[in-house]
């Protein structure tokens, strides 16, 4: 199976997964790009034509300025749609452009924020925003979409649309929307930057974590009732004098908690273990100075790329200013003690004059090692790169690719997996732009020279293909 992904890099690179054949989406002050990979012609070919009898016309919005993009099942019709954020230029408060929420009904893929009963309801964000993730607050398998706006005073809260089910007819293709942020508990103001999704504290609800600038950062813990509590500065993670951009959910100890790495602009970069201190959960960084050290960063990828069991960190920076290399670490689990932080070469993907703008990884042609792609722009034109790893390739390898009971994309699900030397292995299906990208929705598994036991699946979890 080639990977489902959809990426919009512009001046930013932005991935998601809206089916199973894999295409990428992209914008640089023009209409989006559409590119699907082509096994035959080993090459990204763009099938966003300037045709309106293609279905994938819309989706070029050649108004837009997108930074952000999600994709997940809202209405549980099984399929997902598409989450544009455009801030069109706008650094804060109002924006003079909408966000657009693609649906792919009459054979095409088209604009819900812009049908009647949602241009009268005026959920159609005109705030300048910087992420989006979908969560799925109350274990339905319908999905909601988290928007994290950059608010000026005021303007702008982070806002929370869902699916209105007494307002809404699919069978005639009316998906009504409605905000319920403020029931929900997380209508905040702030310099809203990075979102990620999972079950960070819940055993299998999904939670939600905040990367923000120029404020703390939010930990909404779910209640179980599709409300939330912010509990960042208890556990420690509400960093309150730095300024978040790229943000991933892990298991670097393999202790079976979720824990959470970061990067600050031009400030630490964080690696928060989870942990319990008199029965209440604490995070504690155990960044090395080296992984540590402060660069202009942007996205931030975790994945096994040579399959040998232990993850690495990819930290994609922008050189704005000056060189700002892209950097490599290794997180190597021990019997005792913290992982140890290794940092490597990162080879091509170093790029030193790389105006980054995002990164995401994917397997292309289904070998089963993971290719990195980068983005560049907003500072200066660059092409789009694409790296494949050059180590690990006799390791074995298992990818998983979790379902929602409407048979969509599992968003922010858990999945566990127990080989027979190392224990077990989790991985969080990506549920939104942790900053600028949303990653394929498949765990991928480096097994080294292990077999797999089993595997577990979250409670959200109804079925799942395995490779």
């Amino acid at each position: 199976m080639q990977d489902p992904f959809l990426c919009m890099p512009g001046a930013k690179l932005l991935c998601a997964a809206i089916d199973f054949e894999p295409f990428a989406l992209l914008q640089y002050n023009g209409p989006n790009l559409v590119l699907k990979y082509n096994r035959a012609q080993k090459r990204l070919v763009n099938i966003a034509v300037d045709e309106r009898s293609s279905p994938y016309y819309a989706l070029r919005d050649r108004q837009g300025n997108a930074i952000g993009v999600t994709a997940c099942d809202i209405d549980g019709d099984g399929r997902e749609e598409i989450y544009f954020l455009n801030t069109n230029n706008a650094f804060s408060g109002v924006a003079t452009y909408t966000d657009k929420l693609f649906k792919f009904r009459n054979n095409r893929w088209e604009d819900v924020l812009s049908d009647d009963v949602n241009v009268a309801r005026g959920v159609a964000s005109l705030f300048a925003g910087r992420s989006v993730a979908c969560v799925d607050r109350t274990g339905s398998g319908r999905y909601s979409i988290y928007i994290a706006n950059y608010a000026y005073g005021d303007v702008g809260p982070d806002a929370l649309i869902e699916m209105d089910p007494e307002a809404s007819d699919l069978s005639r293709g009316i998906l009504a929307l409605r905000d319920v942020a403020a029931e929900a508990g997380v209508s905040k103001y702030t310099a809203g930057r990075g979102v990620s999704v999972g079950p960070i504290l819940s055993n299998s609800a999904s939670d939600i974590f905040c990367d923000n600038e120029n404020g703390p950062n939010f930990l909404f813990h779910n209640q179980g009732n599709g409300t939330f509590v912010d509990a960042a500065a208890g556990a420690g993670v509400d960093d309150p004098h730095q300024h978040g951009r790229g943000v991933a959910l892990a298991d670097f100890n393999r202790d079976g908690k979720v824990d959470i790495v970061y990067g600050n602009w031009n400030g630490p970069h964080r690696l928060y273990l989870q942990m319990s201190a008199h029965g209440k959960v604490r995070f504690r960084d155990i960044a090395s100075p080296k992984f540590s050290m402060p660069s202009p960063v942007r996205t931030v990828i975790v994945a096994d790329f040579d399959n040998d069991q232990e993850l690495e960190i990819f930290f994609n920076n922008i050189a704005y200013r000056s060189s700002a290399a892209n950097r490599l670490f290794r997180v190597i689990r021990r019997e005792h003690g913290d992982p140890l932080i290794e940092e490597l070469n990162p080879g091509d993907a170093l790029e030193p004059e790389g105006r980054g703008t995002g990164g995401v990884v994917t397997d292309f042609d289904g070998d089963g090692m993971l290719d990195l792609i980068l983005s560049h722009g907003e500072s200066m034109a660059q092409p789009l790169s694409v790296f494949r790893g050059n180590q690990g390739f006799s390791n074995n390898w298992l990818r998983v690719v979790p379902r929602t009971r409407f048979g969509a994309f599992a968003r922010g699900a858990k999945v566990v997996l127990y080989t027979k030397k190392s224990g077990a292995h989790l991985r969080i299906i990506d549920g939104g732009s942790g900053y600028l990208c949303e990653m394929e929705p498949v765990a991928h598994f480096g097994l080294g020279e292990s077999g797999p036991m089993g595997i577990v699946e979250d409670s959200a979890i109804k079925s799942c293909n395995v490779q």
